[in-house]
């Protein structure tokens, strides 16, 4: 044992009680009480100082701060907060999206399929995909610049319309078959054309034109959609017959007006210099960059700000005033109901104008039946002292050659109107005002898809008619450009199937 060596300086602690025969404590009476038990407390760090209180008991070795776990399995980024999508009912919580999500991008699609039930191998159905996405990749060439992420889009919706029809033994010959039936369509040159699509789409948009076709749209239909004459007044169509001698002043050859197009006065004169006008052939618009809004032309982008245009032609001029319309060319009404002739119940009538010394004048008129039917397209021939300014075919697709097939001036156009036509004919038409004047017809029973389909600012403002066209028909039109211009078959056709649509499918609603 050890010897009483009173080597440990720490009082016993049974002091004068204690029975150990050598206590390696000592039993010294002087000795100093014992120095306290010292801690330190938890105190928040301060980031002036570094430095720690060092406590009097030891304190284990410090952990190595673990890595912070990220729905990604990332390190080094926060969790990102969840959110509750789909319905009350089998709703499910998913990672918010960030606001640098990155936007789709071109490239082959991946499918987001959990293979457990997938009837078909996700590998077999993502090697499909590929395949589909390679023919819509060439078929799609010509429009992927401007819908970089069409070709995959179109791939994904029509490996799931083949997914879902086939059963899993048919899965991979429907496949083949569907990428073979691409190379047969037609290459499309605008996102409009009917070979853009998958085959579902391109079913369903066949369909709903059938339909279209097919409805049988009587006066009955019509009727509660004829403008009444408060609407007509208020959409500037001519009601009465002006005051005045019509046609007392056909031309405005040797006199001063205001060219339409560059807004300078000049000499209507009947050899115009086709170089003498610097203007801009498009229309203002808004348009907005970076936050900012400011005006530009649509014919080449530039600031209405800036004072030289960009196209160059003759100076014209052009009219609206009934009585001045009047005096170049006089109106009339259509004949009254006779038995003499059978007039058509429905027509729609478009017209196509130039620019001549008599104002704007009709060149070009066109009618079709309640079926689509045309049943009169004519080129007009001015009338005599009348001279063409501008044939302006970047819009009325008139030229010298076309316009050479005309025979008949506009008082003999009006009398083949007049046996297909009468005072109780559902006339049709877009903007139709603007045909009516131009024909110097004088009618009461109109109806004008530029009102039955608003604007959404309301008037004036009116929507144009290839908008509407490609947004209830899903068809281009008015897209011949500067050398074959418009159509006034092609949009009297259009003009009608848009009546169509709006009983097929019901009123449209205003955005």
């Amino acid at each position: 044992m050890f010897s009483s060596l009173q080597l440990f300086q720490t009082p016993c602690p049974d002091k004068a009680c204690c029975t150990r025969p050598n206590c390696l404590f000592s039993h010294r009476p002087d000795l100093p009480p014992p120095p306290p038990l010292v801690t330190v407390a938890n105190a928040p760090a301060t980031t002036s100082s570094m430095s720690r209180t060092t406590s009097a008991v030891p304190s284990k070795r410090p952990a190595a701060p673990s890595p912070v776990r990220t729905p990604s399995g990332l390190t080094g980024e926060p969790p990102r907060k969840l959110q509750i999508i789909g319905p009350a009912s089998g709703r499910k919580s998913v990672p918010a999206k960030s606001s640098t999500t990155p936007a789709p991008s071109a490239g082959p699609p991946v499918l987001q399929v959990t293979p457990a039930t997938s009837r078909v191998a996700v590998p077999v159905r993502q090697a499909m995909l590929k395949t589909l996405y390679d023919h819509f990749v060439v078929l799609y060439n010509a429009i992927l610049p401007t819908n970089p992420t069409l070709a995959s889009e179109h791939a994904l919706k029509q490996e799931e319309e083949i997914y879902q029809a086939a059963s899993k033994q048919s899965y991979r010959n429907a496949m083949i078959q569907s990428a073979a039936s691409l190379k047969k369509r037609a290459i499309p040159d605008s996102i409009l054309h009917d070979s853009v699509g998958t085959t579902g789409e391109i079913a369903a948009r066949v369909e709903a034109r059938n339909s279209i076709k097919a409805f049988n749209l009587t006066a009955k239909h019509l009727t509660p959609h004829i403008l009444s004459l408060e609407d007509m007044n208020k959409w500037n169509y001519v009601t009465l017959i002006p005051p005045g001698e019509g046609g007392s002043n056909p031309s405005l050859v040797g006199n001063t007006t205001t060219c339409e197009r560059c807004k300078e006065p000049f000499m209507v004169k009947s050899d115009p210099d086709p170089d003498e006008c610097l203007h801009h052939w498009g229309r203002p618009y808004t348009k907005k960059t970076a936050g900012d809004r400011f005006k530009v032309y649509s014919c080449c982008s530039r600031a209405v700000s800036e004072v030289e245009g960009c196209a160059r032609g003759s100076h014209v001029f052009y009219e609206s005033e009934p009585a001045i319309l009047h005096a170049r060319h006089a109106f009339s009404p259509l004949p009254s109901p006779s038995p003499s002739h059978n007039a058509l119940d429905i027509v729609a009538l478009d017209c196509e104008m130039i620019y001549t010394t008599g104002g704007m004048r009709v060149a070009r008129v066109s009618v079709i039946d309640a079926t689509g039917t045309e049943v009169f397209d004519e080129i007009v021939q001015m009338d005599e002292g009348v001279h063409i300014l501008d044939f302006n075919t970047r819009f009325s697709g008139i030229n010298q050659e076309i316009y050479a097939k005309a025979t008949r001036p506009l008082s003999e156009i009006r009398k083949a109107l007049n046996t297909i036509m009468n005072s109780e004919t559902i006339l049709i038409g877009h903007a139709l005002e603007n045909d009516l004047k131009t024909l110097r017809i004088i009618h009461h029973r109109c109806v004008d898809t530029a009102i039955m389909f608003p604007h959404p600012h309301g008037p004036p403002y009116r929507r144009a008619l290839r908008d509407l066209a490609r947004q209830h028909l899903g068809v281009k039109i008015q897209a011949g450009g500067s050398t074959v211009g418009h159509s006034s078959v092609e949009d009297s056709v259009a003009t009608l199937d848009l009546v169509r649509w709006f009983f097929v499918n019901g009123q449209p609603k205003v955005l």
